[in-house]
């Protein structure tokens, strides 16, 4: 029994010695290269700016429509004095300041329409930067295992150093 695990440690001892191997190189097609950006990314602000017409309120106090009344109560007196005769002249300038006072008043209030002024809006807007240099992720197979070397280019072969051992 010692000497049958002394002849088999001797054997493969000896197997050991005689083992060789030699290698050689190969180039292997390159099945897909894709740009990859290697580096930090970054987010750079920027300002997109537009202009726009904007309503302004009305700064006054809103006596547009008084004062209408009153210029359109008086020119309506005016005008209904010189219509009416005798007991009638009364009648006609009450009748006219009143009829004067009411359309002295919308007129004024309808002329008194919104005012527009521009206006210059902005927003903060980020676009995103790599300040890395783009690299190139190429992709071999040999003997269907995926073979991945980086470069600044696409490449069209990969060098594969194979060893073969027996």
């Amino acid at each position: 029994m010692k000497r049958h695990l002394y002849l088999s440690c001797l054997c493969l001892f000896a197997s050991a010695l005689y083992a060789e191997s030699f290698t050689f190189q190969e180039d292997v097609r390159v099945s897909n290269s894709q740009r990859e950006y290697h580096g930090s990314s970054t987010s750079v602000p920027y300002q997109e700016c537009w202009d726009e017409q904007v309503e302004v309120p009305s700064s006054s106090s809103g006596n547009e429509g008084t004062v209408g009344a009153i210029i359109g109560g008086v020119a309506g007196g005016v005008l209904g004095h010189q219509v009416g005769g005798g007991t009638g002249k009364t009648a006609a300038t009450i009748g006219g300041a009143v009829v004067g006072t009411m359309v002295g008043k919308n007129v004024a209030e309808n002329n008194s329409g919104p005012t527009y002024k521009t206006q210059r809006r902005c927003t903060t807007r980020y676009e995103e930067r790599n300040d890395g240099a783009p690299l190139f992720r190429n992709t071999a197979y040999y003997k269907n295992q995926p073979i991945v070397k980086y470069s600044d280019r696409p490449l069209d072969y990969i060098r594969v150093n194979v060893t073969v051992s027996y």
